[in-house]
């Protein structure tokens, strides 16, 4: 079972998931942006969605880390 967090650990990941999300949301804004001006380069467009799961993964590992474990 995991430590405890201290509250300056908290306040850390806390900070660093919402600097996740909102790199996740730009990520979605340029992959967008790409496809609306018909720019379309595959290849970007792959790798701009493998740091979207990446990002994602990150933002569910913290969720996990941030939320008490209920099981005794």
């Amino acid at each position: 079972m995991p430590s405890k967090l201290s509250e300056t650990e908290r306040a850390a990941l806390e900070v660093e998931m919402e600097r996740l999300r909102q790199e996740h949301r730009d990520l979605d804004a340029a992959i967008e942006a790409l496809s609306a001006v018909g720019a379309i380069d595959q290849l970007q467009v792959q790798r701009l969605k493998k740091r979207k799961l990446v990002l994602r993964d990150r933002v569910s590992f913290i969720e996990d880390q941030l939320t008490p474990d209920i099981i005794a």
